[in-house]
């Protein structure tokens, strides 16, 4: 698994980046809170979206279908409210410690609390401080976890009591509604827009850009033993299952690949301290490297910085991801970038950005297996570099 999954991230990455998406380019959907908005919008039978109560209806039934209890909550005519400190309920103790609720629907004889998270996993609320919120002056009250993905075994403390309803469930019936409705179509074109994409980002996912992706993926499975999983059945559970193992190798992969990464820069930030900066030197007459400095995070995090004298532009030995950034930013990229191997750069002073990039021929592995002392490599693509700025 761990072969397929190294083999598939070139597709899988393509598709991923390919496919333009609103949510996606705005990040929106990250944090909870921005997707209690965009539910509470949808929700509210008086908002922009011109659909009037359906959406609120179809949720609402959903709720009932799972209700753990034969009481049916009316389907219309609730109000939407966000952010709602379950303390303040007619009945509820003033003592309570605060527990903030998503999403409250309410009306005079019901409301259905919401909390809106990723997992159906009430993550610290209480379920009966929100039960007792809701059904505060006798109203028929329902708990409801609203969430990307439902796993029950999360559901504890009361939580199990709760009806889960997903996105993919509401903006499915979302979208059936609006499918079915040319006249809103026409009348609402911006929405629609506005729908399509978010049932694209939430439900339907990523989508393959082309029949050469689909056939990498076949590739992928056939070769490195995975193909078996084409006659698995139930179909649904044999995808799903996949898809979790792929999820949880693909994990720990990128884990594993950072915790490698922080050794590469360990690693080297030693050897040039100990030992490059005295080769340098000893093959300069001016611009001396004085000090060695590791300062930057994110994206300009995998690199040493070799500070020098006499106002000489810095040196950088950089690698992994933030080679990749520098490649692009520079004056004269590589064609063909090896990202097995350091680089060193040239820093320019005017630009701020870098005029100069090539490789040392000294791979990651080596920096972590530990370079020799008389390994003169990284010594001569440095002065190379900094040599072709005079």
């Amino acid at each position: 698994m761990n072969d397929f999954v190294t083999a598939l991230l070139p597709s899988l990455s393509k598709s991923l980046s390919a496919t333009f998406n609103i949510f996606r380019v705005m990040h929106h959907g990250t944090h909870e809170k921005q997707l209690s908005n965009v539910f509470a919008w949808l929700l509210a039978a008086d908002e922009t979206h011109g659909l009037g109560d359906k959406v609120q209806t179809a949720f609402v039934e959903r709720v009932n279908e799972r209700a753990h209890s034969s009481e049916q909550l009316p389907t219309a005519g609730y109000r939407v409210v966000q952010e709602v400190d379950t303390r303040t309920g007619e009945d509820g103790d003033p003592n309570d410690s605060i527990d903030i609720a998503d999403i409250v629907l309410w009306r005079d004889d019901a409301a259905l609390v919401i909390e809106n998270y990723g997992t159906s996993d009430g993550h610290g609320h209480s379920y009966q401080q929100y039960l007792a919120h809701g059904s505060a002056g006798g109203r028929s009250a329902v708990v409801v976890l609203l969430c990307h993905r439902h796993e029950a075994h999360l559901q504890k403390g009361g939580w199990e009591q709760a009806s889960v309803v997903t996105y993919a469930e509401v903006l499915s019936d979302l979208k059936a509604g609006v499918d079915s409705d040319s006249k809103w179509r026409r009348e609402h074109p911006e929405q629609m827009f506005f729908i399509n994409q978010m049932y694209q980002h939430f439900v339907k996912g990523p989508e393959t850009v082309n029949v050469t992706d689909q056939v990498s993926f076949i590739k992928a499975m056939c070769e490195t033993g995975e193909s078996a999983r084409y006659g698995y059945r139930p179909r649904d559970r044999a995808t799903q299952e996949f898809a979790e193992l792929v999820a949880e190798h693909a994990r720990k992969q990128f884990e594993d690949s950072r915790a490698t990464l922080a050794r590469v820069k360990e690693r080297l930030r030693s050897y040039s301290r100990s030992v490059l900066v005295d080769q340098v030197n000893a093959a300069l007459e001016s611009g001396l490297v004085e000090k060695v400095v590791t300062r930057f995070v994110g994206q300009w995090e995998w690199c040493v910085e070799l500070q020098r004298t006499d106002s000489e532009p810095t040196v950088f030995l950089e690698f992994g991801p933030t080679a990749v950034v520098e490649n692009k930013r520079a004056d004269e990229a590589i064609d063909e970038p090896d990202y097995s191997q350091v680089f060193v750069t040239l820093h320019n002073p005017e630009t701020g950005g870098i005029s100069k990039i090539a490789h040392t021929d000294v791979t990651l592995a080596e920096v972590i297996a530990g370079l020799d002392q008389d390994d003169l490599r990284l010594r001569d693509a440095v002065l190379t570099i900094a040599r072709r700025n005079t």
